[in-house]
């Protein structure tokens, strides 16, 4: 091509183009072999252009051609921009002129031309385009009619300039949009811009009121009810999808936060759910495991259906001043209890249904509580410890002598346990065992043992059982240990290593006597009498507590080897040597009235 209608030129636009081979807008014909103005109709082929310059040799070739072009691109853009100021003919006058004044300063008296046109007739007084500085094919000017190589069947060849008021770069990615056809061609119905380059689907069609409306007026002239609409259409449509999308996701937010801030404000302002009254006349028990704090105890309650939720239980808890001295065991209740009716009546000894194992007491009135308490007949638990005593759990060292009366002796501890109706005896008695040996885990009775200089560990629970007895305060036990390690020495001549103890005697006869005749102890030979038998019975004579254990531990060493209860109840009284002794017993005469 050459400067912009100075010559032929080639055919700059695609001939799938929808103007390919349109002659012109409203019936004017452009010039043959020109390029259009900023977006023109493309020009015929210079063989048609010597032909109507034949026909016309006194019309300006560039003036009429210019005016007519600028008008037609003035109607052409004004379709699609209604904003469009125009490049008219003024404009593309004064242009031309200023450009051919330039195009003369740079070139001077260029061959073919004369001052005032090319022939000096003035028949061209301007030139409506000047060489581009930036185009490559109009830096060298040629004669009028020569003819120029065609770069615009190459891959390279550049689209058709637009005015540099509407000129924008492209993008890199996206293909450059199609020009709109004229109005009159009737390839317009379907053809609709889209969105800008460079915007994405949901902002074309979500922008400002404005270019909905802009997007919209353009549809209705190019065609009435055409795609253009329906793509307005969509475009809104999107527009309202996007908006309620935004409504619904704010919607739901308040929705949650208010949600979470109902159920805040509730939790921590409103009272708790709780049953009113005293419940009904349907009774459940309840055991309370070792260790259950409140809200253990309320989640207990809550599932055997004795009150309604475990913050009301909790609460209540709280405001009673007795609360907190609920202890571990079972209680009989009702069911659908208020929080507070279920605090008093578990703080009422009537609905405790438990065994309570004092320190020192027998296995055999643990077995009597716990006939009562589960409402079975008299020696059913007795029955049950003699013929299931090895399933319980008991240590491996426990029953290590056959002549124990009761394996279970000594591993009752002491303590609260559960026992309400509907209970098995073996279920209460394991309890009391697992207890046991909780306690007794916590020291090493093999290596005690063997330091005290016993022969295995159930005899350290034997002393025991021994000093809990005998002692009445933790000085008490502390020194009844130390008589039990001396009169069982080798070395002792005072006792000759027998006990010579009451309580064992009491116990293989299942009594609690103070006062026994020589004559009754000498004559029975049981080995639990340790008064015809040297060294400790065969096992426990009761369940000893944890500070007569510790005490059994941990004796003192001041040579005391003989004790009297002087006052016959809680005063017990010890000596060294046996006239000592003998002083001990006349004052216990004394305050016997013996």
């Amino acid at each position: 091509m050459t400067e912009y209608g100075r010559g032929p030129g080639s055919e700059p636009w695609h001939p799938e183009d929808p103007l390919y081979g349109d002659g012109g807008w409203e019936g004017q014909q452009a010039h043959t072999g020109h390029q259009p103005a900023y977006g023109g109709q493309q020009h015929p082929y210079p063989q048609q252009q010597h032909a109507q310059d034949a026909q016309h040799p006194q019309q300006s070739e560039y003036g009429d051609w210019s005016q007519g072009q600028g008008q037609q691109y003035d109607q052409h853009q004004a379709q699609y921009d209604p904003q469009y100021q125009g490049y008219g003919q003024q404009q593309y006058a004064d242009q031309e002129q200023q450009q051919y004044a330039h195009q003369n300063q740079q070139h001077g008296n260029h061959e073919g031309y004369q001052e005032g046109g090319w022939d000096g007739t003035g028949t061209h007084a301007h030139v409506p385009y000047a060489a581009d500085p930036g185009d490559p094919y109009g830096q060298q000017p040629t004669a009028y009619g020569a003819q120029q190589p065609d770069f615009y069947n190459t891959p390279d060849a550049y689209p058709p300039p637009e005015p540099p008021a509407r000129r924008r770069a492209e993008p890199e990615t996206e293909p450059e949009p199609e020009a709109a056809p004229e109005s009159g061609s009737g390839q317009n119905a379907d053809w609709d811009p889209g969105p800008d380059q460079g915007e994405h689907a949901f902002f074309a069609g979500g922008g400002a009121d404005d270019e909905d409306d802009e997007e919209s007026d353009r549809g209705n002239r190019r065609s009435r009810g055409g795609k253009g609409a329906k793509g307005t259409k969509s475009k809104k449509s999107r527009n309202g999808c996007a908006c309620l999308i935004v409504v619904l996701v704010f919607a739901g937010g308040v929705g949650g936060v208010g949600y979470v801030g109902y159920h805040y404000y509730k939790n921590r302002y409103s009272a708790a759910p709780d049953f009113a009254g005293g419940g009904t006349g349907q009774t459940v028990s309840v055991q309370v495991p070792k260790g259950s704090g409140g809200a253990d105890i309320g989640r207990l309650l809550k599932e055997a259906g004795v009150v309604k939720s475990v913050d009301a239980f909790v609460s209540a808890c709280t405001s009673n001043p007795d609360g907190g001295k609920i202890q571990a065991g079972a209680y009989i209740l009702r069911k659908q209890m208020s929080a507070s009716s279920a605090v008093a009546m578990m703080l009422d000894p009537k609905s405790q249904a438990n065994v309570l194992v004092t320190p020192g007491q027998r296995n055999v009135a643990v077995y009597r509580s716990i006939d009562a308490k589960l409402g079975l007949a008299a020696g059913s638990t007795r029955k049950v410890a003699e013929s299931r005593y090895a399933s319980l759990g008991l240590p491996k060292w426990a029953n290590d002598n056959r002549e124990i009366k009761d394996p279970l002796e000594g591993f009752l501890f002491p303590g609260t346990y559960g026992a309400a109706k509907g209970m098995k005896p073996e279920t209460v008695l394991k309890a009391m065992v697992d207890h046991a040996n909780d306690v007794y885990g916590t020291y090493d009775f093999v290596a005690k043992a063997k330091a005290l200089k016993l022969e295995s560990p159930l005899q350290v629970i034997t002393v025991a059982s021994l000093v809990q007895a005998e002692g009445k305060t933790h000085d008490d036990y502390r020194k009844m240990a130390e008589v039990v390690y001396n009169r069982l020495k080798p070395t002792n001549d005072q006792t000759n290593q027998l006990l010579q103890f009451d309580s064992t005697f009491n116990y293989l006869k299942g009594e609690s006597k103070i006062h026994i005749s020589e004559s009754e102890i000498n004559s029975n030979k049981d080995p639990y009498n340790t008064y015809t038998n040297r060294g400790l019975p065969p096992g426990p004579i009761g369940n000893p507590g944890e500070d007569a254990l510790k005490a059994t531990l941990s004796p003192t060493s001041d040579g005391w080897i003989y004790f009297v209860a002087t006052d016959g109840k809680s005063n017990t009284e010890f000596a060294k040597t046996y006239a000592e002794f003998q002083r001990l017993k006349e004052k216990f005469d004394a305050s016997s009235g013996n």
